[in-house]
């Protein structure tokens, strides 16, 4: 007799009854799960939306400032034989430059090596107007020649310098190409001063601390939820529990082995992205970029690294502690990679690294910020000191809570 025999066309009508008040039955059960624990439901559909929302939010607002305080910036600009017909346009482009009618030199121009000068060199040919007025493109002779001198590593000046580029293009188009703007007659001249250390300072800014922190974090993230969450899942945090051990000498011991294993698999990933990272920014061979750093640059570093990975593991193992098993623990700490996500691209939307102190204090974020000034050149050990300290508290301050956390048997067993 087979017993897997699917009903025929004359099956009981209570039958089908039953087995759709089974499929009821199992609807009822998933949604009473689901609807009744209150951390998966918040964090699976209150948390995703919440979380872009304040993210992009505070992103948008960033973006906002960064424009707002580039755009305040006052760039001085050097101008040798200004063109009567252009005085006008060329003085009505943006407030906050500062036209200076005079000549310049070769000295003039290596200053602009300075990064902190917010400073811009703009020449024109001696009669340029009468010059362009008489030009003929078809003789094939070359134009006359406008030049700009920047510097690409100073935001204000590389803004004034695409300013002025697009209205001396404009103006350029209505001539009939009549002149020609930063054309290079050899190799050697070059009109963007930045020094390449400054131009790699500025590439690795940007780039590797969001991929430091990213690479420590999933080092940490792939570990501690299986050193608390999954002792509870298995059982064995019982055992631990009951050792004649205090429970802070318990929350050092996990926090402190999974910064060290945490570490040394970001540690890995990072040596991975480094090495590779030159061609994949460089694009064609033999272009180099620079990384030129001092000992104290490294040693700075180091510290940050460590203390970042301390934090991490910190609040990692607090998130693991809440979880009532493996698989929750990864679901509470996916909202909290996100937060990470965000404080990592911030660089990337600042012109420069803030001033105030206070800002080392916030956990994460001044990690952040204090590798991107390490990175690009703008070192300040107050602002390594103030990062160092905060985060050793804050990581003291986690360990205690955990500790405290071992002592609540509704948290460690669910009672």
């Amino acid at each position: 007799m087979n017993n897997n025999a699917q009903p025929s066309e004359g099956t009981p009508v209570f039958q089908q009854t039953e087995r759709k008040g089974n499929t009821m039955t199992i609807i009822k059960k998933e949604f009473a799960r689901f609807f009744g624990d209150r951390s998966l439901f918040f964090t699976s559909v209150i948390m995703p939306g919440l979380l872009i929302y304040i993210i992009y939010s505070l992103m948008g607002d960033g973006i906002g400032k960064m424009i707002e305080e580039g755009s305040n910036d006052v760039v001085a600009v050097s101008v040798e034989n200004m063109p009567p017909s252009l005085a006008p346009m060329l003085t009505s482009i943006d407030t906050n430059i500062s036209f200076v009618n005079t000549g310049f030199g070769q000295p003039d121009i290596d200053k602009l090596e300075n990064k902190d000068l917010n400073v811009v060199l703009l020449r024109f040919p001696a009669n340029f107007d009468s010059i362009v007025a008489s030009y003929d493109p078809a003789s094939g002779a070359p134009a006359q020649n406008v030049e700009i001198y920047y510097n690409s590593a100073n935001n204000a000046s590389s803004r004034v310098y695409t300013e002025l580029t697009a209205a001396l293009t404009a103006y350029e188009d209505q001539m009939s190409n009549r002149f020609d703007i930063n054309r290079a007659d050899s190799e050697e001249q070059l009109f963007d001063c930045a020094t390449m250390d400054d131009k790699g300072a500025m590439i690795w800014s940007k780039l590797l601390p969001m991929l430091i922190i990213m690479m420590l974090f999933s080092g940490t993230m792939a570990i501690a939820p299986s050193a608390i969450a999954g002792e509870k899942e298995r059982g064995t945090i019982a055992t631990l529990l009951v050792t004649p051990m205090r429970r802070n000498e318990l929350a050092l011991g996990k926090v402190v082995s999974l910064s060290c294993m945490a570490l040394l698999s970001g540690i890995s990933s990072f040596l991975g992205i480094a090495l590779s990272l030159p061609k994949m920014v460089g694009g064609a061979e033999n272009v180099e970029i620079p990384f030129n750093y001092a000992f104290g640059d490294y040693a700075a570093l180091l510290l940050i690294i460590l203390s970042a990975v301390l934090i991490m593991a910190s609040a990692v193992s607090i998130l693991s502690a809440l979880a009532k098993d493996v698989k929750n623990a990864g679901t509470m700490i996916t909202p909290f990679m996100l937060v990470i996500v965000f404080a990592g691209l911030m660089p990337m939307f600042q012109s420069g690294v803030p001033q105030n102190v206070v800002v080392y204090a916030i956990p994460f974020y001044n990690s952040i910020e204090t590798l991107t000034a390490v990175f690009g050149h703008d070192l300040s050990w107050t602002a390594v000191i103030v990062t160092l300290v905060s985060n050793i508290a804050y990581a003291g301050l986690a360990v205690w809570g955990l500790s405290r956390m071992f002592n609540s048997e509704k948290i460690m067993f669910g009672k």
